[in-house]
């Protein structure tokens, strides 16, 4: 008798055993059909001891149900007497509710579980078939086939075999299926079987050896003509014994169906005949096929039909496998096709997927097979279809760390173990995790994990699919280390032959070239060479993270040569481990970086100090170039100690901005490409500021001493006023003067002239330093007016001939060198121009969108894309600009926040102020953050400036590494940057050009 409020024994031992339902579980144990064993404590543990205790306990009731009276005894007196069979059987009662089905369905069937002996424990294809023997209709064949399933997943899930083994008994199964098939379809149809010979190739994880439980076969088919028989008919005949074949194994029947045999793989896919002959195979793999193509038939496999026809295929288009590498953009291709089958994932399944999604199953497998092809040309071992034969091969050859190796492979095992298991339990073709907990609890139990199955089972999974992540690229360039470096005893190295295909495979364009440049650095015994050693692979596998590994390569040969000998140059590569990935990222990330520190190499150091690539301030920039100028004998040489500290701060700025986009390992990307924008703005703005102001302190010294007969001042305006100055960007300005006291004013004018005219000749002096063009067209009167005025002069142009547009360009207008009271003074002046009272009148704001309109249909250059054009193309930097500007000329007056040179400020001061929605601020932002970082990366790349992407694949490839886009996704680079202007012109449309 149970006491009230007290759980029975029973209940309480059915929860220890692991029963997530006691009480109905209680109730099945009662059932009339297992009345003779259901106190047996046998039975208990071994159903508590399987994937899921209520499952199995159900599925064993049903199996009780369906026997006849005089079976019965022997099930249950076998289950309890038989440890073999009650492990087999309630271990796939609790893992698979299908096979519980096929069971109940098939009563007898449990009987293929009791034998045990050797050649049950590890079955062949010559079981298998014999298994499938007595099947004459493909209802049978189901009925068969799932016998033989059975007796796999028994031996799957109580552990007699692994993963790998299951995956093998999983393809014999279905080779000998697919035989069978092909038997009964020639039964139905002896004169076509008469006509022809087929043979039945079988790709993908069948061909490999490595089948799933539930997956499509997939298959190629390969006809002849049988003596005496018209090759045409013969064909025919071939394609209605295949196509029959398919629908024997893919129709569903009163006993469901077994797979879909998939012939897409075919040449042409399914636009291609079904059957070809072994000559139109061969016409079409060497004259069309694509590089997925080879790959795919890299495991390719006669399994079904005319043996020597399918031995003569495999023949045939084995020598076009192996040199598949040597096709152009091998490479590109292999792993746009992996990047298109992750795109392809719905988003809310990316993190469930356990095949295709980042850290899958087919990271492992398009790296192994990656690998395979580009060393298999020269190394027969390599020549396996099964993914972990062929890894092991891999790692037997030196082409892969052994340590990687066996990581990967238990990576694999494992991500395959889960895989088999959810496909298992209701044999359904899926590789998703699933997300409910019974369905986790299930599937952790499943994979040995009993304590906290849920919560193991997203640790192990996450840990290994980590370890995927971290090693499927790791694997191209880690091998080098030891093609380089000092090996221990027994261990491999890659020849030269092979560390060069290895190069290429990294994407090196002229790998001859780069294991030239390898030599030429680490050869020798010297201490040098031992260092170079040791860097160089690393340093290769940051080169290959770049989009022209090449280039990073060769810059990296001449920074060494120029810096080798000295002594703290390769101490500081070895010794601070961010020094060397920085200078790896700045050599390959395009032409401006390496040409500005091939100039003055020394400034590599910068890469090692910690705050070294931290920009510095407008004043200690200014005071360097100042104390330079004054310690030079002549104006020139003044100048070029100038431009030599503006090039070694362009690189400082270069560098910063380069490593900031690209991320380093130990330091992200990034996150806030405004942050970058600003940076790379403010510090190029003060850098020209300090050496315009060097120019001008060089000018006056040579002719005038310490002081010049007139004050004078540098105004800023433009990008350079507004602190938006980008690698490639001209200095605008204005120049203003003031005669001093007793000064004749025509003196103080030609002396002013005759500074400017200095100075800009000094700032484009031909030297090996980049020039800084000075822009005065800003001015009043532009080209036609003098290049200098007086205040009084400024004032006057300003007070009665100025045009809207010319207020307009004054926003931007700041003191940037030379005297400064006089540019405060100047600044005085005309901030009733660009902000006036009360804001613009209509007629100004109508003439402010009339200009604006012509200049996008007058300007543009011919031939440009209107919607990749930085500056005047839709959503670019001019709409977004106009835009902000006529909103500080309407407003300003009345909200201090707009009065800014720069342009992000002034948004985010209109938007403070209620003048633009938060939504269109930060589209407007967006856009201009975006087109603004695009200009930089042209200059980073090409060396000059541009204001659309380069034609240039490589190039244009660069590009968009720096904006983040991994390699492969130039045309989502392209796509986002159309859609991100295209808002922001709708905004620009509303607010610049309507009403508001």
């Amino acid at each position: 008798m149970t006491v009230p409020g007290r759980r029975s024994s029973t209940f309480i031992r059915l929860v220890r055993a692991g029963f997530t339902d006691p009480s109905t579980a209680g109730r099945l144990l009662d059932a009339p059909a297992l009345a003779a064993v259901h106190s047996d404590p046998v039975l208990l543990d071994a159903l508590g001891a399987t994937a899921d205790p209520d499952l199995a306990l159900l599925g064993l009731v049903r199996l009780a149900e369906a026997q006849s009276p005089d079976d019965l005894p022997l099930l249950l007196d076998t289950l309890v007497s038989a440890k073999p069979l009650r492990d087999r059987l309630l271990g796939v009662l609790g893992a698979s509710e299908a096979l519980a089905d096929h069971l109940a369905r098939h009563p007898h069937d449990w009987r293929a579980l009791v034998t045990y002996e050797s050649a049950d424990l590890h079955p062949g294809l010559a079981e298998f078939e014999r298994g499938l023997a007595d099947a004459a209709d493909p209802v049978a064949l189901r009925v068969s086939y799932r016998r033989c399933l059975l007796s796999i997943a028994a031996r799957d899930v109580c552990g007699t075999t692994d993963v790998a083994q299951a995956a093998a008994e999983l393809a014999d199964l279905a080779t000998a299926t697919l035989r069978a098939a092909l038997r009964i379809a020639t039964a139905a149809a002896p004169d076509d079987a008469a006509q022809c010979r087929l043979a039945v190739i079988a790709m993908g994880k069948c061909g490999g050896h490595e089948l799933n439980y539930v997956s499509d076969v997939d298959v190629i088919f390969v006809g002849d003509t049988a003596p005496g028989a018209d090759e045409g008919k013969a064909v025919q005949a071939a394609t209605r014994l295949a196509s029959h074949l398919m629908r024997i194994c893919s129709e569903t029947t009163v006993e469901g169906t077994i797979w879909p045999v998939d012939a897409n793989l075919r040449p042409e896919g399914r636009n291609g005949p079904l059957v070809r002959t072994l000559a139109s195979h061969l016409a079409y793999y060497q004259r069309w096929a694509k590089t997925w193509e080879f790959q795919a038939l890299l495991k390719a496999r006669a399994v079904a039909g005319d043996p020597d026809l399918g031995a003569q295929y495999i023949d045939a288009i084995t020598p076009l496998v192996w040199q598949a590498a040597e096709r152009d953009n091998f490479v590109a291709d292999v792993q746009k096709m992996r990047r298109r089958v992750v795109d392809n994932i719905p988003a809310a399944q990316v993190e469930r997927e356990l095949k295709l999604g980042p850290g899958g199953l087919r990271d492992v497998e398009f790296a192994v097979q990656l690998l395979q092809l580009v060393h298999g040309r020269s190394d027969a071992t390599l020549h396996s279809g099964t993914t972990l034969d062929a890894l092991q091969a891999l790692a037997a050859g030196g082409y892969v760390g052994r340590t990687d190796a066996a990581q990967l492979g238990d990576a694999y095992r494992f991500l395959r173990a889960m895989e088999h298991r959810i496909q298992l339990y209701r044999l359904r073709r899926t590789h998703l995790v699933p997300e409910d907990e019974a369905d986790l609890r299930r599937l952790g139990r499943s994979m040995g994990l009993r304590t906290e199955p849920v919560a193991e089972l997203h640790k192990a999974w996450r840990r290994h699919a980590s370890v995927v992540r971290r090693l499927h690229e790791k694997l191209f360039y880690r091998p080098l280390l030891d093609a380089v470096a000092q090996l221990a005893p027994g261990e491999t190295r890659l020849s030269p032959r092979a560390a060069g295909q290895r190069l290429e495979a990294l994407g090196y364009a002229d790998p001859v070239a780069a294991l030239r440049h390898l030599e030429a650095l680490s050869s020798g015994v010297s201490r040098k060479a031992a260092i170079q050693r040791t860097l160089l692979p690393v340093l290769l596998g940051w080169f290959a993270d770049s989009a022209d590994p090449d280039a990073g390569l060769l810059g990296f040969r001449k920074v060494s040569d120029a810096l080798g000998k000295t002594p703290w140059y390769l101490r500081l590569l070895r010794d601070e481990g961010a020094a060397a990935e920085n200078l790896a990222r700045v050599l390959s990330a395009g032409r401006l970086a390496p040409d500005l520190l091939m100039r003055a190499p020394e400034a590599v150091a910068l890469l090692g100090d910690t705050g070294g690539l931290e920009p510095r301030t407008q004043e200690a920039l200014t005071q360097e170039v100042l104390a330079a100028v004054n310690r030079a004998d002549r104006p020139e040489a003044g100048v070029a100690a100038a431009r030599g500290v503006r090039r070694r701060e362009l690189f400082r700025t270069t560098a910063a901005d380069i490593i900031g986009s690209y991320g380093t390992e130990e330091s992200p990307a990034e996150e806030d490409p405004g942050a970058l924008v600003d940076r790379v703005g403010n510090a190029v703005s003060d850098l020209t500021a300090a050496t315009i102001a060097g120019a001008l302190r060089a000018a006056v010294r040579a002719q005038w001493g310490d002081t010049l007969p007139t004050r004078f001042a540098v105004i800023g305006v433009g990008r350079f006023g507004g602190h938006e100055l980008g690698y490639g960007s001209d200095a605008d300005v204005l120049f203003v003067h003031e005669p001093r006291a007793g000064v004749d004013e025509q003196e103080a004018a030609k002396a002013a002239q005759a500074v400017v005219s200095e100075m800009r000749r000094l700032l484009q002096l031909p030297t090996a330093d980049p020039p800084l063009l000075i822009d005065a067209d800003l001015r009043p009167e532009g080209r036609s007016g003098p290049l200098v005025r007086t205040l009084p002069s400024y004032a006057a142009y300003y007070r009665r001939w100025a045009l809207t547009w010319e207020s307009q360009a004054l926003l931007r207008a700041e003191p940037v060198a030379g005297d400064p009271e006089l540019g405060a003074r100047f600044i005085d002046l005309i901030d009733p121009l660009r902000y006036p009272v009360e804001g613009l009148g209509e007629d100004a704001v109508r003439e402010i969108r009339r200009l604006k309109a012509r200049m996008e249909s007058e300007r543009m250059p011919r031939g440009a894309d209107p919607t990749l054009h930085t500056k005047l193309g839709r959503g670019g930097l001019s709409d977004v600009e106009w835009t902000v500007q006529l909103m500080q000329m309407r407003h300003a007056w009345a909200e201090p926040g707009l009065r800014t040179t720069r342009t992000r400020e002034a948004l985010a001061a209109a938007h403070a102020a209620g003048l633009i929605p938060t939504e269109e601020a930060q589209t407007l932002d967006e856009a201009w953050v975006l087109a603004t970082r695009v200009r930089n990366a042209v200059m980073l790349v090409r060396g000059r400036a541009g204001d659309t992407f380069p034609a240039d694949a490589r190039e244009l490839a660069a590009v968009g590494r720096y904006l983040g886009y991994p390699p492969g996704r130039v045309g989502e680079m392209l796509d986002d940057y159309r859609r991100i202007t295209r808002r922001a012109r709708a905004v620009v449309d509303e607010l610049f050009y309507g009403s508001a």
